[in-house]
This record gives C-alpha cells, sequence and structure tokens, in this order.
C-alpha cells in the first residue's frame, strides 16, 4: 500500500537550491474533523480553533494551504475554497455512510488511496505535511512516504493522557500503540506546552529535541470586551447577579462535575448562576447526566443549560459572566481561558495546559494547585467578591495576552517548518542562512516559549 509513486516534490526536485522555496506549500491534515465545522459539538473544539485559526494566518501570510478532511456518503473528493484562498478537500472513507470516529482507523487506507491519487492525476506537490491527532498522524506518515516531505505532527491530546487523568476515559490501547509509532517516526513533534512535551517524553521516550514548543494563540479582533451591562441585556441576565460561566463539550474529562460540585459549596452566594455552554444533540454526551447531577446535589436552580453557543457570539457570554471557570481534568492548552481573558473576564482554572503561564495568579484569575469542589468554590467565590468590588479592571485583563495574536503563532510555526525542512534535505548552511521567517509577523512572544519548556 505504501509503494513509492512518481510525485514531484517542491524544493530541490524543482531546480531550487539551498534554502525551501518561498512561500511554503502545506498540507494541513484533519481526517476526523472538519476544521470548518460547527465548534462545540462532539469532537469539534480547540484543535478546530487551532487548525483554522494557524491556517488563515499562514495564508495571510502568503503560504498555500490546503486542509484535508473526511467526506461521508460520498466517494473521491471534493473541493472547497475558503476564504483567503485556503483549499479544504474532503475525501472519501470508502464507505457510503457514516463512520465513527472509533471506527474510523480502518478505514485509513482507503482515505490514502484517494489522497494519493490526487496528488498524482493533479500534480500536487507540499513542502511539507502537517497532521493533527492521532489518526491523521498515521495518514500523515503514509502521505509523508510518498512525497518525500517532513512530516510534523500535533496530538493536541493523547491516549495515555487521558486515560491517566479522568478515570471516565476509556481511549483503546491501538490509540497509544500508533502515538507511540508516529512520535518516533515524524520527522517534528509540534507542542504546545511544556506539560504536553513532557508527556511525550515520558510516555513516547521521544528525545526532548525533537519536540517543539509552539504556543496557542487568540483571535483578538474576535474576542474583544462587550460592555457588561450590554452583553447581560442580550443574554436576558440581571445586572446585579454573580455570574460563572462554563465553556466546552460536555465530555468528562472537561471537569463539569468538578464544577457543579463546586457550584453547590456556594449555596451562600445570593442569587448565583452557572452558564454551561456547549454541547448539543450531536454529542454524545447530552446534558441530561450533568442536570441530574446537578439536582443530586442541590444546585439545579443555579444552573442554566445553554446548548451550544456559536464561536461569534461567545465572546456576549464571556463578557456577562463575572468568572470563567475551567475545572478540567486534563486540557493540552485550555484555548477558552485565552478566550475569556482576550474579552477581559478572569478565569478560575485546575492546573492543566497552559493556564499557569496565561493566567497572572490573583491578578487576571486564580490557577487552583489541588482542585477539591471546596478550593475550587473558594477560589471562584474569592473572583466573585473582587469582581463585586470593582477590584478587576477588563482593560488590564485582555493587556495580559495581547502578545497571544495567531499572527506570532504562525510565526513561531513557520520557524519550526523551516528547521524541518532543512533537517530533512541535510542544508547545513541552513544555519547560517537567512531567518525566512522574518516574512512572518514577529509576535511571538519567545520568553513565554522559554516559560513553558521549549
Amino acid at each position: 500500500m505504501h509503494r513509492e509513486r512518481n510525485i514531484r516534490r517542491p524544493g530541490r526536485d524543482s531546480g531550487g537550491e539551498g534554502w525551501p522555496e518561498w512561500p511554503l506549500s502545506i498540507a494541513i491534515l484533519s481526517i476526523h474533523s472538519n476544521p470548518f465545522g460547527k465548534l462545540g459539538t462532539q469532537d469539534a473544539g480547540g484543535m478546530n480553533v487551532y487548525i483554522r485559526e494557524l491556517s488563515h494566518e499562514l495564508s495571510r501570510q502568503g503560504h498555500r494551504i490546503d486542509i484535508y478532511t473526511r467526506i461521508e456518503g460520498q466517494r473521491g473528493t471534493h473541493e472547497i475554497v475558503h476564504d483567503e484562498g485556503i483549499r479544504l478537500i474532503h475525501v472519501s472513507t470508502g464507505h457510503g455512510g457514516h463512520v465513527p470516529k472509533n471506527r474510523l482507523y480502518e478505514h485509513l487506507p482507503e482515505v490514502f488511496r484517494g489522497m494519493e491519487n490526487l496528488l498524482v492525476n493533479n500534480g500536487r506537490r507540499y513542502h511539507l505535511i502537517h497532521s493533527n491527532y492521532w489518526l491523521s498522524g498515521q495518514l500523515g506518515e503514509w502521505v509523508s512516504r510518498s512525497l518525500g516531505a517532513p512530516h510534523i505532527t500535533m496530538f493536541h491530546t493523547t491516549g495515555l493522557a487521558k486515560n491517566i487523568r479522568c478515570s471516565e476515559e476509556h481511549e483503546p490501547a491501538l490509540r497509544s500503540i500508533t502515538e507511540k509509532k508516529i512520535a518516533h517516526r515524524a520527522d517534528r513533534i509540534l507542542a504546545s506546552t511544556g506539560h504536553e512535551k513532557n508527556d511525550l517524553c515520558r510516555f513516547f521516550g521521544v528525545p526532548r529535541e525533537k519536540i517543539s514548543i509552539v504556543p496557542c494563540g487568540v483571535n483578538l479582533e474576535r474576542f474583544r470586551p462587550v460592555p457588561r451591562k450590554e452583553a447581560r441585556r442580550q443574554l436576558g441576565l440581571a445586572q446585579e447577579i454573580p455570574v460563572i460561566l462554563f465553556v466546552g463539550r460536555l465530555a468528562p474529562i472537561k471537569g463539569l462535575d468538578r464544577l457543579l460540585a463546586a457550584v453547590a459549596c456556594l449555596h451562600h452566594v445570593r442569587g448565583l448562576k452557572l452558564i454551561v455552554a456547549g454541547g448539543d444533540d450531536t454529542d454524545g454526551h447530552t446534558p441530561e447526566k450533568f442536570r441530574n447531577l446537578a439536582r443530586r446535589l442541590g444546585a439545579a436552580g443555579a444552573v442554566t443549560f445553554a446548548g451550544r453557543v456559536d464561536h461569534d457570539e461567545l465572546s456576549v457570554y464571556y463578557s456577562a459572566a463575572d468568572v470563567l471557570a475551567l475545572p478540567s481534568y486534563y486540557e493540552s492548552f485550555g484555548l477558552v481561558a485565552l478566550e475569556a481573558l482576550a474579552c477581559g473576564t478572569p478565569v478560575v482554572a485546575a492546573p492543566v495546559g497552559a493556564v499557569e503561564s496565561i493566567i497572572k495568579q490573583g491578578e487576571t484569575g486564580i490557577v487552583v494547585s489541588h482542585p477539591s469542589p471546596r478550593t475550587f468554590g473558594r477560589a471562584l467565590e474569592e473572583i466573585l467578591r473582587q469582581a463585586r468590588e470593582g477590584a478587576i479592571s477588563a482593560e488590564v485583563v485582555r493587556a495580559s495576552v495581547l502578545h497571544h495574536g495567531w499572527g506570532g503563532v504562525a510565526a513561531a510555526t513557520c520557524r519550526m517548518y523551516m528547521k524541518s525542512l532543512c533537517d530533512r534535505s541535510s542544508l547545513h548552511e541552513c544555519d547560517a542562512g537567512p531567518d525566512r521567517s522574518d516574512s512572518c509577523p514577529a509576535a511571538v512572544p519567545m520568553q513565554y516559549c522559554e516559560r513553558t519548556g521549549t
């Protein structure tokens, strides 16, 4: 199946010498989930935001981006051109109906054949392959071998990390075995935090120098403060009540059970409301389980399930809340924390993902080092007190994350791409050559990367 095909490659095969061609032509793989699908539903969360925003920023900077995802119920390939010339290419799984994510692995050979035929017939060429999640990582390995192009992979989550940190998660052994193989065969691994890098080294025995850390970003145009009174008016919320917000999928690993227990400990806080934004009929985890838990805890009267909220409407929810709660048992990064802070709303979080680097302890929120319902509840109550007394400035909170724009993330990612191309091509002069990443806005704070363990 993995025979070599006569596929032309950019770079040296097209007459270039030394540094690879610029701009880059990049294939981004997101086979199990369409990055342009509805966010907040099953299998559509932070990874989709990452791919969508990074692709747009790379495209703005002149690079050619093709995103590959699956299509169900049809055969062949279908292209859609999105904003700024990004091509979204749907590849068939070879199955006439719906293929659940837990059965997608066995259909990857058919997806690969569809991609390979497209590359041969249309003469598509890529400098590198950037895969996301383990299913795309396996596909990326095969495509990389056919193209002779470097394979950069980003796991976003790993099966072992999920199983260890949340007892209700049951990721199959196949996933962990495949992830280990991908980690060792990929040219480079991209991680968003030092915690993730440490996990990859510990779980899979990957050399530390093979892993590059580039933090995720936030769309500072989409996520900006809305005046509190206006935001609450739009949502029909009373102006004087304390409001806690949860944003995320209703999956066990997101820790909503822990948050509901914390809210139950705050029964003495008058008028308290928790808004749960996330999940809908397509989500495998329905709100009914959590409604029942809230009733058993005596907190049902304080909880409102808003369902899935469109990404463009989230800034109103963030701005209406006094505090965002991030009670997850595991996060690879924690994008919702950045989004809330960009809207001027403080965050109370468990010590997951990048929150310890993002949140300024006691100033823009609180990271609860040992989050039990009582300790998490006390942290929420402290932020609610500060909000009531006017001690929190939305402008100051937002200013703390202004250096996290996606332009900087794209710049750092470009540097990692170029290093991978140089390593694969054995271009020793690259280290002394011009820094082509100057073509990207140099907005990524290198000191931040160092704090997260690069």
